[in-house]
């Protein structure tokens, strides 16, 4: 099923039924990633007088109860309710529809980086992905404006798709990458790390709140210039997917919370005559 998409001036073309979806899928009895040193996620079946929720214990159905923290159990997408006092879900800020999106690669550099900085500043051994870096990757032409930035780090591997990330500190964003994302116009991120700050950064989520555009030390929703921005994390891009211009759709479930589980597809495109 193919579909003629227009934007702008530009005519493009997207097969509907083979999207690539980047979201690392969730075993709840295998492997999988996880970060700040929280609990696996979990499932076991729902039982009540009666009723054992398991078709191989001798149920009608299988009905299971699901544990897991979105924030560190896998791909999730979260809003700026994530740093403010009021909540707000973010299945109500994820856009519906395609996204023209960009995908870069890039190689995360030592700390520390020259011209560039994180607040608390990184520590020895940690590695940064920089506003450098993106200028570098980013696609000389593309046949649109993108509104949605995916990044994939370097070396990429599949040891993603189950790492422990609370073993070693992954790379995470400089404060002026983060501000070329928003100079650029990126209002949806899509990144393989599980977060675009450091883990243990003292509470600032920096680079966080330049995205969102809340002031330092800010926990207003009224104080945030865009709100209307996500971040999406632990997803994962596999090398089949080249680097360039997309279309992106944002899935996540009706679920209230500041992060939700998500599931983003990538939509390759073709450009047709008008």
């Amino acid at each position: 099923m193919n579909a003629r998409i227009e934007l702008g001036a530009r005519v493009l073309g997207i097969d509907l039924l083979h999207p690539v979806s980047v979201a690392v899928a969730l075993d709840f009895r295998g492997s999988q990633p996880r970060h700040f040193g929280a609990p696996r996620a979990s499932s076991r079946p729902f039982e009540t007088p009666g009723f054992l929720g398991s078709v191989e214990r001798g149920a009608s159905c299988n009905c299971e109860t699901l544990t897991l923290i979105p924030h560190c159990n896998g791909t999730h997408t979260e809003c700026v309710g994530h740093l403010t006092r009021e909540p707000l879900d973010a299945h109500r800020v994820i856009p519906a529809g395609f996204l023209p999106a960009v995908l870069l690669s890039v190689d995360a550099e030592p700390a520390p980086a020259e011209g560039e900085d994180t607040e608390p500043a990184p520590e020895r051994g940690d590695r940064l992905i920089t506003a450098r870096a993106l200028e570098r990757a980013w696609p000389a032409a593309a046949p649109f404006e993108p509104q949605a930035l995916l990044i994939r780090t370097l070396p990429n591997t599949a040891g993603k798709l189950t790492r422990d990330y609370s073993i070693e500190t992954p790379p995470y964003l400089t404060q002026q990458a983060a501000q070329l994302l928003v100079r650029r116009g990126i209002w949806h991120l899509i990144v393989d790390v599980p977060s675009i700050d450091r883990a243990h950064d003292e509470g600032r989520l920096t680079a966080h709140r330049i995205f969102f555009g809340l002031p330092r030390r800010s926990v207003e929703l009224a104080a945030a210039a865009r709100p209307e921005a996500t971040v999406t994390e632990l997803a994962y891009m596999a090398d089949e997917l080249a680097d360039g211009a997309y279309l992106v759709e944002l899935q996540a479930p009706a679920l209230g919370g500041d992060a939700v589980p998500s599931r983003p597809l990538l939509y390759r495109i073709s450009e047709r005559s008008s």
